[in-house]
Parts: structure tokens; sequence; C-alpha cells
């Protein structure tokens, strides 16, 4: 083991430690915390905004991890305000999910408590460093960051003022460790059976499937959102072209923002006024299938070109799209089976038996009906921010905030009682 990693071994087992000790906290200093958090980070913003033009400078803006990165005087307003809402939200650590009386007289708790030391593993998105703080902060949790290097002059940054803001409150700093962003520590990270309980990662498909594929701890998998909205013949046209071009055009580097728009065959002579805003205002980038390019040939004051099978079942995080055409909902649940991951699907509908067929059959964290998949988010659903959005099934599904990032145990009282031999 070289000094690198025994190093990190050394800050693991701090985390660790700092853990134990956040389990005391109070929800009171807590909300002390987050609210003094907020308010330095908007004292301290000219700090973070110069290192994150540092990060930046590093990044082509054609990258579509650029926007990701990007923080500015109102994305920065927009964080401290959530965690000033984490600071107000419940903690649902020591809630009672179930209780029960025992004919032995045992009297049986199932009680929500902190998952221990949380690693978030993510890319190029200084805003997730305030989120899983806070989150994990809520909920007892120490966390281990482990961000990229194209973000790393911000992270720094961020988790020094973290640091003093812990100090200050009297909590160990090792409650919050930010790892080294080179890449050779993530297996490191990953395998750290007894220091770390849990690890989310947040990202492209191939730092997702890296960390499942290398994790010896467990993990709730964030995955890629290939995004459909299937736009029914029964659609009002015009609610469908302001739901498709808020959820392409709203913020296109998110996983929520839609790839793949799907249309009923009978619609396509509606098509050119459903895209007109997408390339008249916004530029965006189409490929089309053969049906669908003919409709617009002519008529569309975007880039326009025929789609090919890799343009479908791709998350294009850019202002690009695909257009699919199909006779009716049983072809588009086929194609939006097909292609999903199962992150935000969406239709656009008038006929109530269509929409709930779709709801109740298409398979994904978020299903949606005559709303844009943009919503799908934290602080949207209420959450106050969010750790991550889960397409996996096993313990979290969807957004994740504070009850995903507790565990639970099981508190059995007697007074004597003891188990007779088989």
């Amino acid at each position: 083991m070289d000094e690198q990693q025994l190093e990190l071994k050394s800050k693991l087992a701090s985390t660790r430690d700092a853990a134990r000790e956040l389990a005391g906290c109070t929800d009171q200093a807590i909300v002390r915390i987050l609210h003094d958090l907020a308010d330095r980070a908007l004292q301290s913003s000219d700090d973070i905004l110069a290192a994150n033009r540092l990060d930046l400078a590093r990044m082509p803006a054609s990258d579509p991890k650029y926007d990701r990165l990007l923080l500015n005087a109102d994305r920065l307003a927009a964080i401290t305000d959530d965690l000033r809402c984490v600071a107000g939200l419940p903690s649902p650590v020591g809630e009672v999910l179930e209780q029960r009386r025992l004919e032995n007289g045992l009297e049986l708790r199932k009680v929500r408590v902190p998952m221990g030391v949380i690693a978030v593993i993510f890319e190029s998105r200084p805003n997730v460093t305030f989120d899983v703080f806070a989150l994990c902060l809520k909920t007892r949790n120490a966390c281990v960051l482990k961000g990229s290097s194209d973000a790393h002059d911000t992270n720094t940054v961020i988790v020094r003022l973290m640091h003093e803001v812990l100090t200050a409150h009297g909590v160990d700093t090792a409650a919050v460790l930010l790892a080294p962003p080179q890449r050779e520590i993530l297996p490191q990270i990953l395998q750290a059976t007894g220091y770390i309980d849990l690890a989310i990662p947040r990202g492209s498909k191939g730092l997702i499937d890296f960390v499942r594929d290398n994790a010896r701890i467990p993990v709730i998998e964030t995955g890629a959102g290939i995004v459909h909205t299937y736009v029914h013949s029964s659609a009002d046209p015009a609610m469908a072209k302001a739901i498709i071009t808020n959820a392409k055009t709203r913020r296109v580097s998110v996983c929520n923002a839609l790839d793949t728009l799907v249309l009923d065959r009978t619609l396509l002579p509606e098509l050119p006024v459903m895209m007109q805003a997408m390339g008249e205002e916004h530029g965006v980038e189409v490929f089309a299938d053969e049906e669908a390019y003919e409709a617009l040939e002519g008529h569309y004051a975007g880039p326009l070109n025929r789609a090919e099978e890799a343009h479908f079942g791709q998350e294009f995080l850019s202002l690009r799209m695909s257009i699919r055409t199909v006779a009716g909902l049983e072809e588009a649940l086929d194609h939006i089976h097909r292609y999903s991951s199962k992150h935000s699907e969406a239709i656009v509908a008038e006929e109530s038996e269509v929409i709930e067929t779709f709801l109740n059959n298409v398979d994904a964290a978020a299903v949606y009906a005559n709303t844009s998949t943009a919503f799908t988010d934290g602080g949207q659903f209420g959450m106050g921010a969010e750790i991550g959005i889960s397409t996996q099934k096993l313990h979290a599904r969807g957004p994740m905030a504070l009850p995903e990032l507790t565990s639970y145990k099981w508190v059995v009282r007697g007074s004597g009682q003891v188990r007779a031999s088989a």
C-alpha cells in the first residue's frame, strides 16, 4: 500500500468516526449549520465563482458538461435557497416506521437511522457538492465527495467553506471529505469496505458502469436519462408544442431533458408547428425518421437530418433530439420499452384510457401525463434538493432526498423475556 493509499485510508477512518459524532447532533444544530453555510456561500461568492472560472477555462464551451459545470450569481443564489429549504425540512432520522407488541410482551419498533458514511462520485456538477453535504448532514450521515478534475478548483473552495462552518459550530470537519480528483483514487473508494456504507454515482453512463462493476460496497445507480415524450393522436397540438419545447430546451445538459419525440402518424401535419419554437428560437438539431423528415423538410428552421439507428436510445445532453413516428399507443410503448433508460417518460393525450395505459405500462422512475419531464427533480418534488435520481428498483427509485439516505433498525424492549428452547 503506497503513501497516497495510506493517507486516504486514514482520512476515511476519520470520516467514519465523524459519522458516529453526527449521530448525536441535534436537528437544531444542523439547521444553524446549513443557514450559516448559505450565508457564507453568498458572502464568498467571488471566491467560488473565481474558482469556477478556472475550471471552466480548462473545458471547451461546446462540451455538454460545460453547462453543468457553470456557476453564476443566479445559480449560486438558487443553491443557497436549496440549503435553507433542506434546513427547514423535518429530518426523517428517528421516525418510527412500524411498531407492534408481541404476545410475549416484547415491544418492537422499526426506526429510521443514518446510513453512516455515503460516498458520492460525480462529474462537473459543483452544485452537487452543496446538495450532498446538506442532505447528508440533515440525515446525520458523513459524506465522501469524489468529484472529477473538471470541477476540482470549485469543489476545493466549497469544501473549505464547509470546513470553516463546521469548525465554527464545533463539528468534526472529517464529516465531509473531498477525495483527490485523480481517477486512480476511485477504485480505492469503491472497495473501502468497513469505511463507506453506500456509494452513489452521478454522471455519464461510463462512470455509472465503472462504479457498478468495480464496487465492493453497496451502490445505488443514478442512471442516464434517455427521455421520451409520446404525443398521442388525441393530444392538443398547442399543449404538445409547449411541453416538448420546455422538456428539450429549458436546460439541455440535465438528465430529465427530452431526447426523443415519439409522434402518432396522424399528427404529422401538425409537426412543423409543434417544432416551430425548437427551430426558430433555439436552433435544435433534429434527427427525424423518414416520415417525420418529409413532414419537416422545408418547414423547419433548425438543422434537419435523417435519423439513423444510433440516434434512438441516445442521451444527447445538447440542443439535439430525434423523432420517431408510430402508428399508435402500442407501437409507442414498444419503442419506449426498447430504448428507455427507465428515468422519465411522458405522454401528451386527451383520452383518459390511453393516458392510464401509458402510465401503468411504462417502466420508469417517473412517468408523466400532459406535463414536461423537466419536473423530475428533488427540488421540484418538494424534497428540498436531491442526491441523485435512481433508475434502479431496490431501496430507492426516482429523485432521492432525505428518507432515501436512511436505513432502519429494530428496537426491541422487554421485561426479562427469554426464548424457549426449540
